[in-house]
């Protein structure tokens, strides 16, 4: 730097003379290749000077030169991997700061949010242009984060007056310009996305889904910058409350495991079915059909629950994230069908009333929350685990069990404890009427004690009856017309939380062994209940009803057939029309 060397190899780039110019390129390359294989980070700070200067000479040469598009790239990489690294606060890390200023870095991002609605207006054509390149929007979420975490260190910060006069002024105004025009183009170029998926558009279908592949990051990133005005975040999620079903479709076509998607699931409520499912199933690793590592289990119908926990319940997390392979003793059959069958059978098993571990509700058997008498079994707290694990794995197998959860277990799964009168309904309809009842009673009845109450619950187990307290001294507090409402709060609370929250922390861990992936098999707690919490959040009961119990209506054969994947077999083999004509012409019956 000290003797110009920057200056000296971009003027040999820009020479005529061809040999100058080879030189000076591969120099540049070769220096590009020793930050890329560098494993010294703390030589970062010394890189990122000089990536920056390549950067402003090479620019005099041109926004398109593709040296100049090189070293941008390991720019924006550059410092997309110190910030993240420091990405437990809030604030922009100071060897950011150090390396590269918010003015210099803004031109990058001014540039490539050009590109990007350039690129989004092209992708809208009927031509066969490409949309927006994955390396521009790397780039630009690149340079975005350490901008963005500027600004919110300078308007965030409050004085007796109001907000400090902002440091970056100019900037602030010109990302918001920004803000609003790329979030006008994604507007439109969703609206284009609807008429494609409604037959309406022209042109290729297969060209158009190409270039949409980039739209959800596009949309991730102005999310970002939606934060830093006001009134500019309600304005981005009306977009795509207005745009739900081409944004469902981005979703589930381009969403990855490797995304962060949190993003999206704090706001399920533009989302569909479809959409919630594909992100909530994402949080699972993927299963694995390599032989290899297969979780083999060989199980007596006879001793089907204690033998499944055995493989299940003792099992490390790592070697279920795998495939299963199920056998039962002295049978021949393996394969899918197998599987499916087992998950069925060892799910009827755990939730049968008479191992006392789940409770059904009395109007629908079929759907259950845990029972506050699970200890007659010793190794019921065990056997919770282990059943957090069943479940997570038939969700990720995509194995209907034929049972659901109750609204009172579901939302202690998603992390809420405050279970409401109207969440019991189904639980305990008895305890919902009477309830209802004293809340609604007349306050001189209630408060002349005809009814005898004060703050305890009698619970009956193994045969004997005990009372406890609801609150400290709940034995002298009567209940009245002022307390009824935390009566009945608090009742609740003892009934269907605190008298299962040991049953619910198990099953809870059981589960979340299955959604922690193979290389994160050493989250802590912290980050296990987060990810455990974020799954259930990112669903609706009803969702989570069709996953694990499937549709209430008729199979669609129609389709199903559509949905078919052949192996060994093609469409129009005999066997197979024949198959589907006997399907379609005997309906739901022959699926009885």
């Amino acid at each position: 730097m000290s003797s110009s060397a920057p200056a000296a190899l971009v003027m040999l780039y820009a020479s005529p003379i061809k040999v100058n110019k080879e030189f000076g390129e591969s120099s540049v390359k070769h220096f590009l290749a020793l930050i890329r294989n560098s494993l010294h980070k703390p030589l970062n700070n010394q890189y990122a000077p000089m990536l920056l200067e390549f950067c402003k000479l090479l620019r005099r040469v041109g926004y398109e030169d593709p040296l100049y598009v090189s070293c941008r790239n390991a720019l924006g990489s550059l410092l997309e991997n110190v910030a993240t690294s420091n990405s437990h606060g809030s604030a922009l890390p100071d060897n950011v700061k150090e390396l590269i200023g918010v003015q210099e870095i803004f031109p990058f991002v001014s540039e490539l949010s050009k590109r990007l609605s350039r690129d989004l207006v092209s992708s809208m054509e009927l031509t066969g242009c490409v949309g927006p390149l994955g390396t521009d929007v790397r780039d630009f979420a690149a340079f975005l984060l350490p901008l963005c975490k500027a600004i919110t260190e300078q308007v965030a910060f409050k004085d007796g007056t109001g907000y400090k006069h902002p440091l970056y002024g100019e900037e602030i105004e010109f990302l918001h310009r920004i803000f609003l025009d790329l979030l006008y183009r994604m507007d439109q170029c969703l609206h284009k996305m609807e008429d494609h998926l409604t037959g309406k558009g022209k042109g290729d279908s297969d060209g158009a889904q190409t270039r949409w592949s980039q739209y959800l990051s596009i949309l991730k990133e102005l999310n970002i910058i939606s934060k830093l005005y006001e009134d500019a975040e309600e304005r981005f999620w009306a977009v795509l409350q207005l745009r739900r079903s081409s944004f469902c479709v981005l979703i589930v076509k381009y969403a990855k495991r490797s995304d962060d998607n949190q993003w999206i699931l704090k706001h399920k409520d533009v989302l569909d079915f479809e959409s919630r499912r594909h992100l909530a199933m994402m949080m699972f690793p993927e299963v694995k059909e390599d032989y290899e590592e297969l979780h083999e289990m060989l199980i007596d119908r006879s001793q089907l629950l204690e033998e499944s926990f055995e493989y299940i319940g003792r099992a490390e997390p790592e070697s279920l994230h795998g495939g299963l392979f199920m056998e039962f003793k002295n049978e021949e059959a393996t394969g899918p069908g197998v599987l499916r069958e087992w998950f069925f059978l060892v799910c009827q098993a755990i939730f049968n009333p008479q191992i006392a571990l789940f409770l059904a509700c009395p109007h629908d058997c079929r759907r259950f929350y845990p029972n506050p008498a699970s200890m007659v079994n010793p190794m019921h707290l065990d056997y919770f685990k282990f059943a957090g694990r069943v479940m997570a794995l038939a969700l990720m197998h995509k194995v209907h069990v034929g049972l659901v959860f109750d609204r009172v277990f579901f939302q202690q799964l998603a992390g809420n404890s405050l279970i409401s009168l109207e969440d019991i309904r189904d639980a305990d309809p008895c305890l919902y009427n009477s309830c209802k009842q004293i809340l609604q009673m007349d306050a001189e009845f209630i408060d002349s004690d005809a009814l005898g109450l004060t703050f305890v619950r009698e619970i009956e187990e193994l045969g004997s009856r005990t009372v406890v307290e609801l609150c400290p001294g709940g034995k002298s507090i009567v209940v009245n017309s002022k307390n009824r409402g935390e009566y009945v709060k608090l009742l609740i609370q003892h009934q269907f939380v605190r008298s299962i929250s040991k049953q619910v922390e198990q099953f809870r861990d059981g589960f979340g062994d299955m959604l922690c992936k193979p290389n994160d098999s050493g989250l802590n707690v912290v980050s296990k209940t987060c990810l455990l919490t974020s799954f259930f959040q990112s669903l609706e009961l009803q969702d989570l009803d069709l996953m694990l119990h499937g549709s209430e209506g008729s199979l669609n054969v129609e389709d199903w057939k559509a949905h078919t994947e052949y192996n060994g077999y093609k469409e129009n083999d005999s066997q197979i029309v024949w198959f589907w004509k006997v399907s379609i012409t005997s309906g739901s019956l022959f699926f009885q």
